[in-house]
């Protein structure tokens, strides 16, 4: 099981977490950047810095870009992707707050058939639920939940497709889970079909900032 990591707090508000995602970077997917709700106007020097330890410990990186369910045209989400791989040399970029119906498809296809003209690899989106069947053929990787563990456990439902895809196209964002059971919620998210996921014990508003249980449980 490999993990998605985005750590949201500032390196330099939360020093320790940065440290403890780099040492186990080895561990993870990918990390996602997201120094200013997107790249920023400026490059930040302490995501400079934490971009390049990462890089140096073998994490893959992702700009983080907010879609607004669709709000956002094609032309602004790449420009903000671009800016992430000049600052921070990125590798892909993390699509947030996707749209997951079908209306909202053909916006997507164009979003991410531009990012991919630039070279920009992996997409990752992440409608945080189970959207339309065609977003999961757009995308590398799509995130499906994104939530508590109590609802996670009470209320996750998948529908049947899932299954006939490949685990590692899946991806369970999974807060606020106790400690003695994030090996459960590492066994659990296999269960159901996601090859990626990211069990921590953290609340909002910067859960993944107690992450050293998952990389604990993904060094296994």
């Amino acid at each position: 099981m490999s993990l998605l990591v985005p750590l949201y707090v500032h390196p330099a508000e939360d020093p320790d977490a940065w440290h403890r995602l780099i040492t186990g970077a080895a561990h993870t997917y990918a990390v996602v950047l997201n120094p200013a709700s997107g790249p920023g106007d400026a490059p930040d020097p302490a995501f400079v810095a934490a971009a390049r330890a990462l890089r140096s410990a073998g994490a893959r990186l992702l700009g983080y870009v907010d879609t607004d369910y669709g709000m956002r045209g094609a032309d602004a989400i790449t420009e903000e992707a671009l800016r992430h791989r000049e600052w921070y040399g990125v590798d892909g970029c993390f699509l947030d707050q996707t749209t997951a119906g079908r209306d909202g498809l053909p916006a997507c296809r164009r979003t991410v058939r531009s990012l991919r003209r630039e070279g920009i690899s992996p997409v990752v989106i992440n409608p945080g639920v189970h959207p339309a069947p065609g977003y999961v053929r757009l995308a590398d990787l799509t995130v499906t939940f994104e939530g508590h563990w109590s609802t996670y456990v009470s209320t996750f439902s998948r529908p049947s497709w899932t299954a006939r895809l490949p685990s590692e196209r899946l991806c369970h964002l999974v807060y606020g889970v106790p400690a003695p059971l994030v090996p459960l919620a590492v066994r659990t998210a296999r269960e159901r079909g996601a090859g990626v996921c990211g069990p921590v014990t953290g609340e909002p508003p910067n859960p993944w900032a107690g992450l050293t249980p998952a990389l604990a449980e993904a060094d296994r």
